[in-house]
């Protein structure tokens, strides 16, 4: 395990987005058409961050063939259009289906005004995922961005709590999670339970979490739109709009990992205990 990055700097706020698409599944040219039109609709509003739905650029419940006949590339000219969309301090994203070779992956593409910074490819499938797709073998990514140094997880990979924190470990500031949440049962005004877990992975590890679900109905398939831009101090913020639209400002930097005069979440470690 790395050792805890503690590093103080300076505070920043990010202006970020998340923005509940409902994909059309099998559609790829309808999917970027609606991306586009999201990307379009941050960068005229002066959003640095803005993070889409898990496989936005296919849906999610599909078939084979339709899988593979919306699947890309990492190094597709797609993602260098949408980069050049982007104003120098925009960072976008956003979740696809890849191909390589004769293999497909759940995987996320970051993007900034300089082109395609990283993939990553879901290391844990849901359920019939597994039927499409090969799990990543990699470890989920922490990019240095112009807005900091961003982690990148896909919706189930948050509920295993060694993720989120592992990448605040390794100094992630933001973590970014592309999802897909299935609609489960909960109590009366309770929150989502994945929120719940985004909520307490974020205040463990003083890392802002930002969830982007996905909206309307996929082939009988309610949606849980739950989702959450959450603060290092594991609150929610911002209120999404009728258009799925979700945004608020994240303040990171200075006392990212101290929570009081003797206390910090990383140097209080003691990991020689835990396993």
């Amino acid at each position: 395990m790395d050792a805890p990055n503690t590093h103080v700097a300076a505070d920043r706020t990010t202006r970020v987005r998340c923005h509940e698409l409902a994909p059309i599944a099998g559609d790829f040219l309808a999917n970027v058409a609606i991306i586009e039109a999201a990307i379009l609709d941050a960068q005229h509003s002066g959003v640095q961050l803005l993070v889409l739905p898990e496989l936005a650029t296919s849906g999610y419940y599909l078939t084979a063939d339709e899988a593979r006949a919306c699947a890309i590339s990492a190094d597709a000219a797609l993602f260098n259009r949408w980069a050049r969309m982007l104003s120098p301090d925009a960072v976008i994203v956003v979740g696809f289906v890849e191909t390589d070779g004769t293999a497909l992956y759940n995987s996320v593409a970051v993007l900034t005004e300089a082109g395609p910074l990283a993939v990553y490819r879901k290391t844990h499938l849901w359920d019939s995922e597994v039927d499409l797709f090969l799990a990543g073998t990699d470890p989920a990514p922490v990019v240095d961005t112009p807005l900091g140094k961003l982690g990148i997880l896909i919706c189930y990979d948050l509920e295993f709590p060694e993720m989120p924190r592992n990448l605040a470990l390794r100094g992630a500031e933001i973590i970014a999670v592309p999802t897909n949440w299935p609609l489960v049962p909960r109590p009366n005004g309770e929150h989502p339970p994945e929120v719940v877990q985004a909520m307490a992975a974020a205040r463990a590890s003083s890392v802002a979490i930002i969830c982007c679900d996905r909206s309307g109905v996929e082939r009988g398939n309610e949606w849980t739109q739950g989702t959450a831009i959450v603060g290092p101090d594991g609150w929610r913020r911002g209120l999404k709009d009728e258009n799925g639209v979700l945004e608020s400002s994240v303040t990171i930097g200075a006392r990212r990992t101290q929570i009081g005069p003797r206390n910090n979440v990383m140097t209080d470690r003691r990991p020689e205990l835990y396993f």
